[in-house]
């Protein structure tokens, strides 16, 4: 570890102001930056550490003198609330709800690692913080020593010990401010959708009170990212159930063939109460499926069998702690799997779709009372539900709704998703809306009863724009799904996927995302270590800074507009001389084989080693749409590039664009690049 450079300390300032112009965009309920002029005194606040997403806890609940500081699991007890006291002069003391006692830095000490406990308030020095302003999150700085309480080693851990240690800036050191007691339920409205992003193929539960949402990744790796909720309106980044694509074929590593639009397609995921575990199950290339678990959505998740059967389209239900499974397109069928899901009792066809309605599929199952419901969809501008008292039917049929028009001028019909009960008993429908180029993004809308069959709210006619928001009341915030990122954590954020597997010992993050060439080619589409991020609609920019000072000759890095027909700006080294590059034509077929490597359009000599890349993108949905790129040598004044890129805003590839940033070499292996930050900024 280190101190924070004059440099960094500068970006302070414009960081704070650009997180707050960013998270305003994407995200409504969010912990409003903390500074000793916005802290209120009179409020209990939780405190989140940005690397682990877990709160500054006392631990086991202890009230004496010299009891341990560390993290846990959020739960909002008192153990995990503090109070900000006033010392004067811009420092606080931080005194526990449960015990009256403040955080202390044990014994007066100066040095790094000295533990921070509990102990009475005697409102000395060393029990007195500073609030400094980073991103969107605070530093705690010690009054006496002048340093930062952390996270020790950037664990993630529960119980991981609190310390403090010189300011060098980590994520460890940032925490967000929650500030308790302060919601109204169920106030004012929502616009739809409740996420412009990529997350299509839906799958939505309620654990506690918490909502997650798993989606949809095909070649993109980790795979079936998790949305977490609290008031289903406002979303975050949570984890992936599948850590990588290991679905026993080496395409999935760009190694021996590539694996463009398999993988993971509509999927299921759920809860199981009686051993608190989280299940993800999955058909590949329609032939097999596989099943993940985990005891915590952002925790370890491990594939736990594969199933020689393809259940396509698959919805689980849990009814009485036996696992169905509803799927199939066309001919729907529900299997009983075994009780630790690593294999199937029965199957059998319940419904077969009539010739007049066409093809169903997406399914999801539920129990309501004492029916049995299966949720499908008509792909891709309807959706229906199936009845019965029995899970093996037979079931009867009703339309839900179809060619009903949708909340985002010149998208598509919201369609397939799931259905979720809220703490008081409400229903609600998250769907996607097709919105290419930028993808199809979730979409939600509230559903009522009439004679045990759902009923969709409309609005004039159609999907509403907006309604009023769920009658959920919550004190619990989330993460922004835009902003900086400057990759000081020991892992990935999970906002992160790689296009394909990446190999891991050509990359490391820590300090800055610093990217080795993992492959020798001409072709972007064969590279290896192609990281990518979501397109925030319906328009953003990303930028990257990134240190080129160590690349080969032959060697090709930047930041692209990816997916089947894709343009990039990047450094090219060739003979020693660094360009930067506007390059475009990069295609390939319906089949998903390379037709076009790309052809420079634009460029000019660079110099110096360092180089600010952007992107910006206009994702709403329809054809024409373009994306701009630009580069800066002094991160202040950004030159276009190349002529503007059209966008394609066919289906077929079903992932919307993505940014991506590469590094890959087509003479020799040898070159590396540091990515020092990532922005991605939205009007």
């Amino acid at each position: 570890m280190k101190a924070a450079s004059p440099r960094r300390r500068r970006w302070r300032t414009a960081l704070a102001a650009m997180a707050l112009l960013a998270g305003g965009g994407a995200v409504a309920v969010t912990a409003s930056p903390a500074s000793a002029a916005t802290i209120d005194t009179s409020a209990s606040y939780v405190l989140v550490n940005r690397t682990s997403g877990k709160a500054l806890d006392l631990y086991n609940q202890a009230t004496n003198d010299g009891a341990r500081i560390t993290q846990w699991s959020r739960n909002d007890q008192a153990q995990q609330q503090w109070q900000f006291v006033d010392s004067g002069g811009g420092f606080y003391r931080l005194r526990s709800k449960l015990s009256g006692k403040v955080l202390d830095v044990t014994g007066n000490s100066t040095a790094d690692g000295a533990a921070v406990i509990q102990w009475t308030d005697n409102n000395a020095a060393n029990q007195q913080f500073s609030v400094q302003d980073i991103d969107g999150y605070i530093q705690l700085i010690n009054r006496n020593s002048g340093k930062a309480v952390e996270v020790q080693g950037a664990s993630t851990a529960d119980g991981a010990n609190i310390v403090q240690y010189t300011d060098w800036n980590g994520a460890n050191q940032q925490w967000q401010l929650v500030k308790l007691g302060t919601s109204t339920p169920g106030t004012g409205t929502f616009t739809n959708p409740v996420v412009w992003q990529d997350f299509a193929d839906g799958d939505i539960i309620r654990v506690g009170d918490a909502y997650y949402w798993s989606a949809s990744t095909m070649h993109y790796s980790p795979g079936a990212p998790i949305l977490r909720s609290y008031d289903l309106v406002n979303w975050e980044y949570a984890g992936h159930s599948v850590p990588r694509l290991d679905f026993d074929s080496t395409a999935y590593d760009l190694s021996g063939g590539r694996a463009y639009v398999k993988g993971i397609w509509a999927s299921a995921f759920n809860y199981r109460p009686s051993n608190s575990t989280y299940y993800w199950l999955g058909c590949t290339e329609f032939n097999r499926t596989y099943v993940y678990t985990a005891s915590a959505v952002d925790g370890a998740w491990t594939k736990k069998a594969r199933i020689n059967s393809c259940y396509y389209d698959a919805g689980l239900l849990f009814d009485n702690d036996t696992p169905y499974v509803a799927y199939g397109n066309g001919t729907i069928s529900v299997a009983q799997l075994s009780a630790d899901l690593t294999s199937q009792v029965r199957a059998q066809t319940v419904y077969t779709t009539p010739s007049s309605i066409g093809t169903l599929e997406g399914a999801r199952m539920y129990k309501r009372g004492n029916y049995y419901y299966i949720w499908l969809t008509r792909p891709a501008n309807g959706q229906y539900v199936l009845r019965s008292t029995s899970p093996w039917g037979p079931y009867e049929q009703r339309q839900v709704l179809l060619d009903l028009p949708g909340p985002i001028s010149g998208g598509g019909v919201p369609h397939q998703g799931g259905l979720v009960q809220t703490q008081n008993g409400d229903w609600w429908y998250m769907a996607f809306t097709d919105a290419f180029p930028g993808g199809r993004v979730p979409t939600l809308a509230p559903i009522t009863w009439s004679n045990d069959w759902p009923v969709l709210t409309t609005v004039d006619g159609r999907w509403g724009a907006t309604y009023p928001k769920p009658n959920i009341s919550t004190s619990r915030t989330v993460q922004p799904m835009i902003g900086p990122d400057t990759f000081t954590s020991a892992t990935l954020g999970h906002r992160w996927e790689w296009n394909h597997n990446p190999d891991t010992s050509r990359f490391s993050v820590g300090n800055g995302l610093r990217l080795s060439t993992a492959t020798v080619t001409n072709d972007l589409y064969n590279a290896r270590n192609t990281i990518t991020h979501r397109i925030q609609g319906p328009a953003s920019t990303a930028t990257i800074e990134l240190n080129y000072s160590s690349m080969a000759n032959g060697d090709r890095a930047g930041l692209a507009m990816l997916r089947d027909s894709s343009a990039w700006i990047g450094v090219r080294k060739d003979n020693g001389v660094t360009r930067v590059s506007m390059t475009n034509g990069l295609t390939m077929n319906s089949s998903w084989a390379t037709t076009g490597t790309g052809t420079e359009a634009a460029g000019a000599t660079v110099t110096g080693g360092r180089i600010w890349l952007r992107v910006t993108a206009d994702i709403r949905p329809g054809s024409g749409r373009t994306a701009t790129f630009s580069y800066s040598t002094n991160g202040t004044t950004f030159t276009i590039l190349g002529p503007a890129f059209t966008l394609n805003n066919a289906w077929q590839f079903f992932m919307g664009y993505r940014f991506g940033i590469f590094n890959y070499a087509t003479s020799a292996l040898g070159g590396t690049v540091i990515v020092t930050r990532f922005d991605l900024t939205a009007p």
